[in-house]
């Protein structure tokens, strides 16, 4: 069931392939955590957001934007409408998705013939989908310098590697289900034996550094197959790591075109949500509560101010969806089946996976309506158990009204995922008016929302 709020004038006045070609060459540019928040990080400076430090003392002035990082793999940014502001209005997604990590050690000869990589997963991956495919190698590595230790990206920019199948000759039973062993299955080749290049120093080549300078790394496996649009009119998307840069851009987009006025705007990113979130960069962490109660500082408020602020809030937990499957219609719930490009998707959970209650979803709907754009609803089948996402999780740390709602789309957790074309507009409108807004509470179960 969805519900639609003019739609004829909606479908006039956003740009969907526009948002979707600008979605995918974001994906194009952010084959992990670390260049999601440098990317973001590029786009808040270049809007005049000024980048502050943990380690640093804040001093912050009503009407500016600020954004901080943790680990290099989450981001925060903000700003401050006036310091007598109501609460915060906070959207909070994630940047990590399923992939394969590069261990240490990581050339292996097989078959006095080749070099492999020795690899482990990193979340709940469709294994089969990394398979026969163009892959290459991203994420960051410490090198020792002569001031100390220093940070560096990387990203191997070309074809480097491929997982191969085993021909169906040696195995004719692969198409009745396949049990993979990720140790023998995922291993990628890299390399014939007997070559001058090893992996390490492939990567160090490509810093410009020696081997010897290079202390340690994080490093993950990534899809090279480009995002597109595609569909007998155009209407759907497919790219890697959809879940949840798709949601992670539509905040910020939303974030970077909101004017606060009554409460502090917060375009929040975790990393880790693929692998439960108990990191110092996750949502279980003190990230946000740390960055809310400097804000609150800074502004020269009081403990009591804080709280009364946390109570006025508002978060958006914003990580994709299912959709009803087309071939497994089977596998949702009777009544609530999302479909692509039909909105954004609520979701609920009697046992509290997510976060949704009467109180946020109405207060989302009162959103989704003010911005003129459809929603839908998702809950799981009651025979099957669901995820969670990071909804839960960050509140135990800021304990706030929140709903969690995503974008619905096909192959979550495929190392190439399908969504609709339509859908990240909408979810940026639906950002910008939260951004824009406030939500007071007055008592009761009762909110006033202001745009």
């Amino acid at each position: 069931m969805f519900t639609w709020t003019h739609k004829e004038k909606k479908m006039h006045t956003l740009d969907f392939a526009g948002t979707s070609r600008g979605l995918l060459d974001f994906i194009d540019r952010t084959p992990d955590a670390f260049f999601a928040v440098k990317n973001m990080a590029d786009l808040l400076r270049d809007a005049g957001y000024e980048e502050l430090r943990e380690a640093e003392s804040w001093t912050l002035e009503p009407g500016h934007g600020y954004f901080v990082t943790r680990n290099g793999s989450a981001l925060i940014a903000f700003e401050i409408p006036k310091k007598d502001y109501t609460g915060f209005q906070i959207m909070a997604s994630h940047c990590d998705s399923p992939a394969l990590r590069v261990k240490t050690n990581a050339d292996r000869t097989a078959e006095s013939a080749y070099v492999k990589l020795n690899v482990e997963k990193y979340g709940g991956m469709i294994m089969y989908t990394w398979l026969d495919r163009p892959l290459s190698v991203a994420g960051r590595v410490l090198v020792s310098t002569e001031h100390g230790v220093e940070s560096r990206l990387i990203n191997i920019d070309r074809d480097l590697l491929v997982i191969p199948s085993l021909a169906i000759h040696m195995n004719r039973d692969i198409n009745s289900g396949y049990a993979f062993n990720p140790q023998i299955d995922l291993e990628p080749l890299f390399a014939e034996a007997g070559s001058d290049c090893d992996f390490l120093g492939l990567v160090a080549d490509e810093l410009g550094v020696s081997k010897e300078d290079i202390l340690d790394t994080d490093l993950l496996l990534y899809n090279r197959m480009k995002g597109t649009i595609f569909g007998a009119d155009g209407e759907f998307i497919s790219s890697g790591r959809l879940d949840d840069l798709q949601c992670a851009y539509a905040s910020l987009m939303g974030f970077l075109d909101a004017e606060p006025k009554e409460s502090v705007k917060v375009h929040c990113v975790f990393d880790n949500e693929e692998v439960g979130s108990g990191t110092k960069q996750g949502a279980a962490s003190t990230f946000l509560k740390d960055v809310l109660r400097r804000v609150n500082m800074s502004c020269g408020r009081s403990e009591e101010e804080y709280l009364r602020s946390i109570a006025s809030s508002f978060m958006v937990s914003s990580d994709n969806a299912h959709s009803v499957h087309p071939n497994h219609g089977d596998k949702a719930d009777p009544t609530n089946r999302p479909v692509m490009n039909r909105g954004i998707v609520i979701k609920y959970s009697a046992n509290q996976k997510y976060t949704t209650d009467a109180v946020s979803g109405a207060i989302f709907r009162k959103i989704c309506r003010k911005a003129d754009v459809p929603y839908q609803t998702f809950v799981n089948r009651s025979d099957m158990a669901g995820g969670s996402t990071l909804g839960n999780i960050s509140t135990t740390q800021v304990a706030l009204n929140t709903v969690d709602i995503g974008l619905p789309q096909l192959a979550m957790h495929s190392s190439y995922e399908t969504a609709g074309v339509r859908d990240t507009a909408y979810l940026i409108e639906a950002a910008r008016v939260l951004f824009s807004g406030s939500v007071i509470a007055e008592g009761d179960g009762s909110f006033r929302i202001e745009f």
